[in-house]
């Protein structure tokens, strides 16, 4: 916790020195962010320390106001420190800020829901000879991610799940009966709106990866999408917008939350059946 209120200082920090700059430089926030390609508003933020720039970002920056690249370096130096791929950092930050919160998994569950046996059995998969210490890093700092849906401010959360997430053993039996009982307790609880697409649908709205969309109290929406390697923070209103439609048509081409969550459950029962006879 010490450690994340350093970063978040750092950030404001880094927001003060662009603000000197940009006022050096005789610009608006609005003449800074067409010059960078990020609206005038996110300038803002960035300057509040409230939201966190890309690195390219940072990079278009440094080279408008002639900076000599210490935005560059500070925002890597603030990204390695994180546990998240540089890629996914900001992502990780603006989730605890969000008030609605809508994902798509094509394969896995979302990290959002993913118990601590099941983040592990994706890490050590993916990491095959990675040490102790950096498994137990990426696994806690993923579940830590999933207090925001537990206080009383948590966003609204939507998750659609292919089939294929739940029907996937990750982790063996016992861990994937643990793994589906904690999201119908989350449904149940009315901590997540949670709908599962059938394989029977065939092709489908989204067939490139994951999908993440987020809306704020006093920031404009965004999507983020993800392969196996990378992941893009979209931010232009126009592609954001067609983010929001694919979900949509993801979520008709779903089965009902009722009938999503006595798939779930059932599957859940027959892992457990699974697990009793190994």
């Amino acid at each position: 916790m010490a450690k994340s209120r350093q970063q978040d200082n750092a950030w404001v920090f880094f927001g003060e020195v662009l603000k000197e700059r940009r006022e050096a430089a005789g610009l608006t926030q609005g003449e800074l962010g067409g010059l960078v390609f990020v609206s005038g508003a996110y300038i803002g933020l960035f300057e509040q320390g409230i939201r966190k720039p890309q690195l390219d970002v940072a990079m278009r920056i440094d080279e408008v106001l002639q900076t000599g690249g210490i935005f560059e370096r500070t925002c890597r130096r603030l990204i390695n420190k994180s546990p998240y791929a540089s890629y996914f950092h900001e992502v990780a930050v603006l989730e605890a800020v969000a008030t609605k919160i809508c994902e798509f998994a094509p394969t896995v569950v979302p990290g959002l829901m993913q118990t601590g046996e099941y983040a592990r059995a994706v890490t050590v998969a993916t990491h095959p000879f990675a040490t102790e210490e950096f498994i137990e890093e990426k696994v806690t700092a993923r579940t830590d991610r999933a207090a925001i849906l537990k206080g009383p401010t948590r966003p609204e959360y939507w998750a659609v799940l292919h089939e294929n997430a739940v029907l996937t053993p990750v982790g063996g039996p016992s861990a994937m009966a643990a793994t589906l009982d904690h999201i119908a307790a989350m449904a149940r609880q009315r901590r997540a709106l949670v709908t599962v697409l059938p394989r029977s649908v065939g092709a489908h709205a989204y067939m490139t990866g994951s999908l993440k969309l987020m809306e704020f109290e006093d920031q404009p929406p965004t999507a983020y999408a993800e392969t196996g390697f990378s992941g893009t923070l979209l931010d232009d209103p126009a592609v954001v917008k067609q983010a929001q439609r694919t979900y949509d048509l993801l979520r008709v081409a779903t089965l009902s939350p009722e009938a999503s969550l006595a798939l779930i459950e059932s599957a859940a029962e027959d892992y457990r059946r699974c697990a009793s006879t190994t």
